[in-house]
């Protein structure tokens, strides 16, 4: 009492500072204030007016390029039609142009020079000196020339003189046609654009710009040269735009009329609103100061012992999930009993969080242990702990084996209760099984040692386990039977064969389970082939038949029919029922001297193809499939180089408020820039990128650039709100994928990651459900994307609760048409508000789409109706000129 009385006469002796303190600081953070605004007033000012300057310098360069583009895009029309008519003359070429002249474009003339040497022209009035001009030997223009032949694109160069007088821009477009020698080149098709037309039509000439404008080339070096239009206006601080050819880019530069003296404006109202602003301020901060000290020190005293609380929290928390152990509490007077999460999934039942009983209990525990267990509880818990190991039968008929504790606990005025923990102790269990198993596998090889030396040199050249022969054995074969073909027959062909499932089987129930089924394996293959084939089992899970062909294919696929229709068949060991399958790769040689090497390759790539459509079946090596093999290491290849030189860039498609059509968002879309092909859809490469394990790397590239063009939009004012980003299977595996989202320093709700289906309904994946909630407490939203096309779990939609769904195109695409689909598609939408998740449509390609999703309840729109996938610049034009709305 008296330390307490002590602080308050301490704090009302110095009340006064609390007051006087934050009113000399407002005091002078307001004079600091007032003098850096009426600065900064300054700034904003000339900052307000480069931005006006840079909206239209930003449309005069959209102009420029859609009409230079426009004229190059007309003239490519030709240049296709003339490599398809090679031989094409005069009144054709006159015909063909002059379509070109009655679109809008700024095309003054255009002429085709067939091995360099021009012999047609369109016009042809005021255009007679061109015919018969020779490139080769016009030094001004065969630099240009050339360089379109040898690089095989368009060369711009302009604005030049030109031979029938004037100025213009000059296009060099070379021309290749199809022969029987391969493609050759014809010549090149130049087209001219008048520079006065196309200054005007860009917007240049305006009299009502009230801009001073310069435009100069780029060089290589990224400089700009000396201006090529308009005054130069280097050192006046001018605000610049770079114009995109398809031969260099041009930059523009603009300035005021008459400088950006005249952006500033007279400030006199703004100091007296500071002035009146500051009198405000410091008025409520000298009638407050006291209370506030006060509120800061309880506040303060409530914060730590929240943090100390939510320390130990976390710590418990911390303690219980990394050692997996389940906590569980039952009141032995109701009989009433309490489960966590991990209790629930140790006993195969759903973490829900519901009400638990004895007969839960009894039910998971399996028949054989019930009664021994029970004995255990009744017979302990007198003692005050208790300690048990039984089994659990799982739903899916798994067994669990579960070590459970627990002790005694009394409170005051309550009943008796047993507080206890359960871990599951299976691998321990499956661990010495292994090791007995093992043991005894081992002994029976002691015993076995001794008759074992007799038969060495029968074991040189057979597998140990199968009886089969080895792989020693099949190259000895191989070589013995390539001269004449197997059994002199001039022929053979090779089944090779892969079990499915083997290593599963390896993994759950030991090493000699496994044995048991290789045995197994290779007698259906003895019991299924002739006494003639020769059976081989060359490691591991594999094994070779050989036979001859001289039967054909249909003989050979009706043997690999067998051995797979008979491999499928259940096989009982140790009382558990074991299936596994195989996949069979078939090739056959029919040469007079057979490479036995060439086609161990080509039964293993038949194979390969035989895996890779799904297993448990068989293919045939084919000249296609060789190829195909081929052209996937290629393209794997590129794949790998393209993630060296980051080609692939993420592309953005927006995302629209189905009722506003305000932007809500982009999904951002991965696109390979490949250096030969050009721009690659995921359709392209996604499938080998998925073999060769690289789609985490490519959806971290795409994550990067989107967190990248966030930044970028922000910092130039265009309102992106969110970015959804794909994430795949494998990525969600990661281990160390939090810890990377950590460093990037993602801002909670800007962006979202989209998962498959399938992947949600995976409640098995610990690490994937571990991965989805702490992405979720970054302030990462979650989409589930293709919803409707795989196997929807709606109690697995209520675990997860993702923020959106998004319904596959299949059932956007049919809902003009078809009534009961709509029905289907207003079923989900209904699906998604019951549960508080937005709906998104993908695939909207009509406006009547749009309408009929809207009135149906969908929250968001995404397709070509609004907008294709855009690159970065693309998407930056296309929202700086809101073109949806034209669209809309």
């Amino acid at each position: 009492m008296t330390s307490n009385t002590t602080h308050i006469q301490k704090h009302r002796l110095h009340w006064p500072r609390p007051t006087l303190l934050p009113s000399l600081v407002a005091l002078t953070l307001l004079v600091i204030g007032g003098v850096f605004l009426d600065r900064q007033n300054s700034v904003i000012n000339e900052e307000r007016a480069r931005a006006s300057v840079a909206g239209e310098v930003s449309l005069v360069r959209a102009k420029l390029e859609g009409n230079i583009n426009g004229n190059i895009q007309l003239v490519r029309g030709l240049v296709s039609t003339i490599s398809t008519e090679p031989r094409m003359k005069q009144p054709r070429f006159s015909a063909l142009v002059s379509n070109l002249f009655e679109e809008h474009s700024q095309l003054r003339s255009v002429a085709a020079a067939p091995d360099l040497v021009v012999s047609m022209t369109y016009p042809i009035v005021g255009n007679e000196k061109v015919i018969g001009l020779d490139y080769r030997h016009t030094p001004a223009q065969l630099e240009a020339v050339l360089k379109a032949r040898d690089t095989g694109k368009l060369v711009l160069a302009g604005p030049v003189d030109l031979v029938q007088g004037g100025r213009g821009f000059v296009g060099r477009f070379p021309v290749y046609t199809d022969t029987p020698a391969g493609r050759m080149f014809w010549g090149v098709v130049s087209a001219v654009v008048d520079v006065g037309r196309l200054y005007a039509d860009s917007g240049l000439l305006d009299k009502s710009l009230g801009l001073d404008v310069s435009i100069a080339r780029i060089s290589s070096r990224d400089n700009a040269g000396t201006p090529f239009f308009g005054p130069d206006l280097s050192g006046q601080n001018a605000v610049t735009a770079t114009v995109v050819l398809p031969s260099g880019r041009w930059e523009i530069a603009a300035v005021p009329k008459g400088g950006w003296g005249t952006a500033h404006n007279n400030s006199l109202l703004l100091r007296l609103a500071m002035i009146i602003a500051g009198a405000l301020i410091l008025l409520p901060i000298v009638i407050t100061g006291r209370l506030l000290g006060e509120r800061q020190s309880h506040f303060r005293e409530v914060q730590s012992r929240k943090a100390e609380l939510e320390q130990i929290s976390r710590r418990l928390a911390l303690a219980l999930d990394v050692s997996k152990v389940g906590v569980w509490e039952m009141d032995l007077e109701s009989g009433d009993e309490t489960w966590d999460a991990r209790t629930n999934e140790l006993y195969g039942l759903d973490t829900d969080g519901g009400s638990r009983s004895h007969e839960h209990w009894k039910a998971a525990v399996h028949p054989e242990d019930q009664e021994r267990a029970e004995a255990d509880f009744r017979r302990m818990i007198a003692t005050g702990r208790y300690e048990s190991h039984y089994r659990v039968m799982l739903p899916n008929n798994t067994i669990r084996h579960v070590r459970s504790m627990g002790a005694l606990f009394s409170e005051f005025d309550a009943p008796e209760r047993v507080v206890g923990v359960n871990w599951d102790v299976t691998a321990d269990v499956l661990l010495n099984e292994d090791l007995r198993c093992a043991t005894l596998l081992t002994e029976a090889r002691n015993r076995d040692l001794e008759a074992a030396r007799v038969r060495i040199e029968h074991n040189a050249l057979h597998d140990s386990l199968t009886g089969l022969p080895n792989r020693r054995y099949l190259d000895e074969m191989l070589k013995r039977e390539a001269a004449a073909g197997f059994r002199g027959t001039g022929s053979m062909a090779m089944l090779h064969v892969d079990l499915d499932r083997f290593k599963q089987i390896n993994d759950t129930l030991g090493h000699a389970a496994g044995d048991a089924m290789l045995i197994h394996a290779g007698a259906v293959l003895r019991d299924n082939c002739s006494y003639n084939d020769f059976v081989a089992r060359i490691g591991g899970d594999e094994f070779v038949v050989l036979t001859s062909a001289e039967d054909g294919p249909l003989y050979l696929g009706a043997l690999a029919e067998r051995i797979v229709r008979q491999m499928r068949q259940p096989v009982k060991y140790q009382g558990h029922e074991c299936r596994f399958g195989v996949s069979i790769g078939i090739a056959a040689d029919r040469r007079e001297v057979i490479d036995v090497q060439r086609l161990l390759i080509n039964a293993d790539i038949a194979l390969y193809r035989a895996k890779g459509r799904g297993r448990n079946r068989y293919e045939f090596f084919t000249d296609a499939l060789q190829a195909e093999v081929v052209t996937t290491k290629r393209i794997a290849d590129e794949i790998l180089n393209g993630l060296e030189r980051d080609e692939f860039v993420a592309w953005f498609q927006p995302q629209f408020d189905a009722k506003t059509l305000e932007m809500v968002g982009v999904e951002a879309l991965v696109r390979w820039q490949h250096p030969i092909e050009g721009i690659k859809p995921p359709a392209d490469f996604l499938l080998v990128a998925e073999e060769l394990n690289v789609v985490a790397t490519i959806d971290r590239v795409v994550l990067a650039q989107s967190l990248e063009a966030l930044d970028r939009w922000d910092k130039m004012g265009l309102h992106v709100p969110r970015v959804s980003v794909n994430v795949s299977h494998r990525r969600l595996h990661d281990e160390d994928l939090i810890r990377g989202l950590l460093e990037l320093d993602i801002e909670p709700g800007r962006i979202a990651f989209e998962l498959v289906e399938s992947i949600y309904l995976d409640e098995g994946d610990a690490m994937i459900g571990w991965n989805i909630d702490r992405i979720k407490e970054l302030g990462i939203d979650v989409e589930i994307d293709d919803f409707g096309t795989g196997y929807a779990s709606i109690v697995s939609l209520q675990k997860m609760r993702p923020k959106r769904l998004k319904i596959d195109r299949q059932l956007v695409d049919p809902i003009l048409v078809d009534p009961a689909q709509r029905q289907l598609l207003a079923s989900i939408v209904e699906i998604g508000k019951s549960m508080g998740i937005e709906v998104v449509a993908e695939g909207v390609e009509t406006m009547e789409h749009a309408a009929i999703l809207r009135d149906l309840g969908v929250d968001i729109l995404q397709g070509y109706a609004f907008s294709r996938p855009l690159s970065i610049a693309d998407l930056e034009t296309f929202l700086t000129a809101k073109a949806w709305l034209e669209a809309s």
